[in-house]
């Protein structure tokens, strides 16, 4: 294309562009006009306008995030059509068939991430837009079919993966490669599995996946909303951006630490605690510690009932207990089963003793009046009550279960390992978030406290129709003549009005869904899955009845004892024959220089898995610098200092005690231009999955890598370039 060309092109793609957003801002005052007029209160009924307000209040979102990158590529037909595409999908005002933008989830759109020399899927060009703000500054094309034309994108491949990091991760919908885009619009209604090394997009691709659901799906999947679990806080902030960035924000951001609502992890398991924790071996633990709550008197309670004297002896409430055993309802609520048993034989036995000498059990009706007054004194009865409480106890799952922990005798009595003893009984940890969501049901509901909460929203009902009541106007012909005159009955119904008084109907679903335990979702996309336990799935299980997961993890980089050593094994128990598995084989973060290093440590530990392949070279050696302790904490400011005045991420990565380093398991899933890995020796040696660990640490950096050691290099580092002083950031090196 001749220069005077292509800044003609340049001129029209910017005027289109321009038209765009011009659009996108029209669009943008109409749907907001529309949500001010529902909020005054447009609609038939209550519940009709809450359902416009949010439909309008998530549109008007989609329209504010699309803003950035609206329009990113072109695509041009062989018969001469010309495709926009772009973040959202806009219609022209005029031609509701006629789209000025095309959505990049829509299935036109694909050929876009697709299309190759080899196969250009009838088309004759790919065009990317370079923009900066709204302006379109520059534009590189791809012609399809003509000699050296190659695979699409690499440009703008390279400039982005290049690019120095931010705080978060970043959408890669301009940039999608055909091997990920198979897997993004891959059509199966169960469990994907996608497995990939450090840098193969794995994480970004499962969430554009998500957005892509959301787009097909919107009908089945909104109003449940989708859940992603991560490995840790951090972890969930850099990519919390991602599907907003698309339009989608009915999603609930997890680590597997705050499935339980309301819990404060605090404390860090041993290995061996975790590795007995995890395993379904716990549950016969768990069931056998509630059983021991379940008692027998040792010596006969005795309970004053009817000015007489009955006992509950050891025989009644192991019969009590048989029965509420046999019932198969969940701990607290088998309890009404206990109490009806024993109520049963001490009203009989009381009632023999009241009526000894003139009532007789063939005289029915009186002695069922005698013993219906004896069943009512004991529904308020002090002793009894506290009789059940002792053999029956109402339980709840942190109770019980730091009850356990704290107890050897009740760890014994439960036939648990001793490895879970400890002192304070509360101070929970990740491994005990499963237990606790399975106590929930092994447990059941507190009847009394639900019939409370039942009784408090009846009185809220009660509340609400009296402001109504209060509302009414006398003389309602009076109004019918005033047609732009509304009775306030006509504005709320009793409990819509209710409804408003409660926090979790004016909370948007994400709120609502994270707050609420027995909360389900359409789909869950579970990262960094291979660190899960057996334990950690039974509580996803839960959480999506209809097994539709996307699961994104790596074999290789698992670090904990209760991880999974395959994928059947996790999930052939759940969804057997229902999952597929698809690999990445890509490496788009890591430089070839510091795969290089990192696949030496991979072989070593893990010799079945083939590194992922670099698709670039930074030019930068990583290097190996041996300091003293004393020289340590210098080198470790000369590497902080050395990146402050560059353009990027930086991070420290040690074992603990390392100042300024953050452990090499908080950084999973995270990327930084320059990375410092301290001490790989302390981490290699730090339990059975250290090479794990250490080969997380680095895989993290997308420009620079440096290494700070006190004793000997670890054998599988020896293509480090060995420096005897402090590498200036950006400084190339040769070994």
């Amino acid at each position: 294309m001749s220069t005077q060309r292509y800044e003609d092109e340049l001129r029209s793609e910017r005027s289109y562009v321009a038209g765009l957003y011009a659009r996108l801002d029209a669009e943008r005052a109409r749907v907001k006009g529309r949500y001010r007029a529902a909020l005054r209160g447009g609609g038939a009924t209550p519940m009709e306008r809450d359902v416009e307000v949010r439909a309008l209040a998530r549109e008007a979102k989609r329209l504010d995030v699309a803003d950035n990158g609206l329009c990113f590529g072109r695509l041009d037909s062989l018969s001469g059509e010309r495709l926009y595409i772009g973040r959202i999908g806009l219609l022209d005002e005029d031609n509701e068939y006629a789209p000025l933008l095309l959505d990049w989830r829509a299935p036109a759109a694909r050929p876009f991430y697709t299309a190759t020399g080899a196969n250009p899927e009838n088309m004759r060009r790919r065009r990317q837009f370079h923009m900066r703000g709204r302006d379109v500054v520059d534009f590189t094309d791809e012609v399809f079919g003509r000699p050296g034309g190659g695979e699409r994108g690499d440009a703008a491949l390279l400039a982005a993966v290049n690019a120095p990091r931010g705080d978060g991760m970043r959408d890669i919908v301009a940039t999608i490669q055909a091997e990920q885009d198979a897997i993004i619009r891959l059509e199966h209604p169960g469990v994907l599995v996608i497995e990939g090394g450090p840098g193969t997009g794995k994480t970004v691709v499962a969430l554009h996946r998500v957005a892509y659901l959301l787009y097909t799906q919107r009908e089945r999947m909104e109003r449940h909303g989708v859940l992603v679990v991560g490995p840790n806080p951090a972890f969930l902030n850099h990519i919390s951006r991602v599907l907003p960035s698309l339009g989608e924000s009915d999603v609930v951001f997890m680590t597997t630490g705050d499935l339980v609502p309301g819990l404060r992890v605090t404390e860090e398991d041993t290995p061996e605690a975790a590795r007995l924790k995890g395993s379904l071996k716990i549950l016969d633990v768990l069931a056998a510690a509630i059983a021991d709550r379940q008692r027998l008197p040792e010596q006969p309670v005795p309970i004053t009932l009817g000015g007489v004297t009955v006992r509950i002896d050891a025989e009644t409430a192991e019969w009590a207990r048989e029965e509420a055993r046999a019932s198969g309802l969940p701990h607290n609520e088998a309890r009404a089963v206990f109490a009806e048993i024993v109520t049963y034989v001490l009203t009989e036995r009381a009632t023999a003793r009241i009526g000894r000498g003139w009532l007789t059990r063939e005289n029915r009706e009186e002695w069922e009046r005698v013993k219906a007054g004896l069943v009512k004194e004991l529904a308020d009865h002090d002793a009894f009550t506290a009789a059940l409480d002792e053999l029956w106890p109402i339980l709840t799952p942190r109770t019980l279960l730091a009850e356990l922990y704290s107890s050897r005798e009740r760890l014994r009595a439960a036939g648990a390992d001793p490895a879970l003893w400890r002192a304070e009984g509360d101070a929970w940890t990740v491994s005990d978030v499963p237990l606790l969501d399975e106590l929930v049901d092994l447990l059941g509901r507190d009847r009394a406290v639900d019939r409370a909460a039942e009784r408090a929203r009846e009185a809220e009902i009660a509340y609400a129709e009296g402001v109504l009541d209060i509302l009414k106007v006398d003389d309602r012909r009076d109004l019918m003549d005033d047609e732009d005159h509304l009775l306030a009955q006509d504005l709320l119904y009793a409990e819509d009005l209710a409804e408003r008084f409660a926090e979790r109907d004016t909370r948007e679903l994400a709120e609502r869904a994270a707050a609420d335990r027995d909360w389900t979702y359409r789909h869950v996309v579970v990262d960094e899955a291979q660190e899960l336990s057996e334990m950690d799935w039974r509580v996803l299980m839960r959480r999506c009845p209809s097994r539709s997961f996307t699961i994104v993890g790596d074999l290789a980089q698992r670090r904990s004892v209760a991880g999974a050593t395959s994928w059947g094994q996790v999930l052939e128990p759940y969804v057997p024959g229902r999952w597929v598995y698809r690999s990445l084989s890509v490496n788009y973060r890591t430089p070839s220089e510091i795969m290089e290093v990192a696949a030496a440590l991979l072989a070593e530990f893990a010799p079945g898995v083939r590194p992922p392949e670099s698709v670039r070279s930074c030019g930068v050696r990583p290097w190996a610098r041996r300091v003293t302790e004393d020289e340590l904490p210098a080198a470790i400011e000369e590497f902080t200092r050395a990146e402050a005045g560059r353009e990027g991420t930086s991070v420290v990565i040690g074992p603990p005690g390392v100042p300024g380093a953050v452990p090499p398991s908080e950084t999973k899933g995270l990327e930084f231009d320059a990375v410092l890995v301290v001490e790989p020796e302390r981490i290699l040696a730090d339990g059975p999955r250290g090479a794990a660990e250490l080969y997380v640490a680095l895989t993290r950096a997308t420009q620079r890598l440096g290494v700070l050691h006190l004793g000997p290099l670890p054998q599988a580092l020896s293509g480090l370039t060995r420096v005897e002083a402090p590498v200036q950031a950006g400084q190339q090196s040769s070994s």
